[in-house]
């Protein structure tokens, strides 16, 4: 029978849960891949490409993440199962420079915000935006990519305004960059393949603890964002400052909360008609208990 595998993904538990050998602890016959990061950053750096069009090709780890709205649609298309069991709330925001002329949300309209194509940052800038301004005058700019790709240009003043969350939102406001409105989003889980749901438990278990440690102490644990970020930023990371990012919420991911949010997505029209799937909460979501012992 092959390894679990696991893959951090843009947060600090699986490195804490690692570090302190809890997946170990709970009996877990596993493999720890860094699948994301590399040290120019491309798998974050694809134009118009997202979330949703990495989920479609197909993740090597066991369980991986992306926002629950294209998760919602990627496992009602039948190429993942949204795991039920719990969820993750990210910190958000949309960024500008020190010296824009931004200075509240209703000054964002008509300016290009850069946010990932069907990806958390797409759906999170409109939901934020759509109380202040119409959607005609929201606009989005898909053209620098991923995250790393549109943080590097914001960084380097060839975006005007930009989406960041978790790291990169801290790397962002620890150089100065202004918050505009907070566009914080939920993250669901999602189950690729047929592991042993006993392993998906022991999984959930070690990511409990490691969740408790960084609660109680974030500080000792903030430095694991220099493992995902590409080289070139380490130099101007002062990790000492950041906060914990991504909190991984023990609580079910229920069948209100995918009706609702599948219904926003197909009032918006971010997935073409007839593109969706299902949207048949039975269809689309496992339930594992995963924190039961």
């Amino acid at each position: 029978m092959s390894k679990f595998v696991i893959e951090p993904h843009f947060r600090l538990q699986e490195w804490v849960a690692e570090e302190k050998g809890y997946f170990r602890a709970e009996g877990l016959d596993y493999e720890f891949r860094e699948l994301i990061r590399s040290t120019a950053g491309q798998h974050h750096n694809k134009v118009n490409e997202g979330a949703f069009q990495s989920i479609e090709k197909g993740r090597e780890a066991d369980v991986s993440c992306a926002c629950h709205w294209t998760v919602n649609v990627a496992a009602s298309r039948g190429h993942t199962k949204l795991f039920g069991d719990a969820y993750s709330v990210a910190p958000s925001a949309i960024f500008v420079p020190a010296d824009s002329d931004v200075h509240t949300p209703a000054d964002l309209a008509g300016t290009p915000i850069s946010v990932g194509f069907q990806s958390g940052s797409h759906y999170a800038t409109i939901q934020a935006l759509e109380q202040y301004m119409p959607s005609d005058q929201i606009k989005l700019s898909f053209e620098e990519g991923m995250l790393f790709g549109r943080m590097e240009a914001l960084l380097d003043g060839k975006s005007p305004a930009c989406t960041l969350f978790s790291g990169p939102y801290y790397f962002a406001e620890q150089l100065g960059f202004r918050k505009i409105i907070d566009t914080t989003f939920m993250i669901a889980a999602m189950i690729n393949g047929d592991p042993d749901p006993s392993d998906v438990r022991k999984y959930f278990n070690a990511l409990r603890r490691a969740q408790r440690d960084i609660d109680l102490r974030p500080e000792l644990y903030t430095h694991y964002y220099r493992r995902e970020f590409p080289e070139r930023f380490h130099a101007r990371m002062d990790t000492r400052r950041w906060g914990p990012g991504e909190r991984i919420v023990f609580e079910p991911y229920g069948k209100a909360a995918f009706e609702q949010s599948f219904d926003w997505i197909a009032e918006h029209g971010i997935f073409e008609q007839g593109q969706m799937g299902s949207g048949t909460y039975e269809d689309a979501v496992v339930r594992f208990d995963a924190t039961a012992r």
